[in-house]
């Protein structure tokens, strides 16, 4: 029942839309996390990647079980899947994907970049992510086997060094210190997290009552 209600709200990505233009071949982002919740200094990292980088649209793809070492508590997918659907509707470069929820299990990234390539392969793959998650690259899942299938792109965050041994892209964003964390944290205090997070999400976690305990 929960599947059926998380594809009714999926915004459809249309990589069958896109031909190479003058040789060309797409260029695609894609914006993995658990956004819970999605907050502006993701949408600031999609866009600026997107607008540096030249590519087509940015692809939020939110995770089933995130396989974090540092295990963290999150809440239903139907409710991430809600809030980043609100947070990216103003964007025409930014779209949605289910494609980690509706597997299901651990989202592995490496899983989902061999997927998508077999599905399209005439497209290049940008994974777009914060310089904390750089610092994790050497505990992912077959990670030396996902820097051969694409491009990493790294966007700076305040205290995160990038030194890395795998080839990241930068990516020179306004650099922000944000993070869910800090949102669920201001909402549990009852603080204001206007300007945190697009109003649209701040007026969904008011309205079912997110992150008060």
């Amino acid at each position: 029942m929960q599947n059926t209600t998380l594809k009714q709200t999926t915004i459809q990505t249309a990589p069958d839309e896109l031909v190479a233009v003058n040789g060309q071949r797409p260029q695609v982002g894609i914006m993995g996390g658990t956004f819970n919740p999605p907050h502006i200094g993701h949408l600031m990292m999609a866009d600026q990647a997107a607008n540096q980088l030249g590519l087509d649209y940015v692809v939020f793809m939110p995770d089933a079980n995130p396989p974090h070492v540092d295990h963290k508590e999150t809440i239903p997918a139907i409710q991430r899947v809600e809030m980043v659907k609100r947070a990216i509707a103003a964007n025409p470069l930014f779209k949605l994907s289910l494609a980690e929820i509706d597997r299901g299990g651990i989202s592995y990234t490496y899983d989902t970049i061999v997927t998508l390539k077999q599905q399209h392969p005439e497209i290049d793959y940008y994974l777009i992510i914060g310089g904390d998650m750089v610092d994790y690259l050497p505990t992912w899942h077959r990670i030396d086997d996902l820097v051969q299938l694409v491009q990493i792109v790294g966007v700076e965050r305040p205290g995160y060094s990038k030194q890395t041994p795998y080839p990241v892209l930068w990516v020179d964003a306004p650099t922000i210190a944000l993070s869910s964390t800090q949102v669920r944290q201001k909402v549990q205090q009852g603080c204001s997290i206007r300007y945190l997070v697009p109003e649209a999400v701040a007026d969904y976690i008011e309205e079912e009552g997110l992150y008060h305990e």
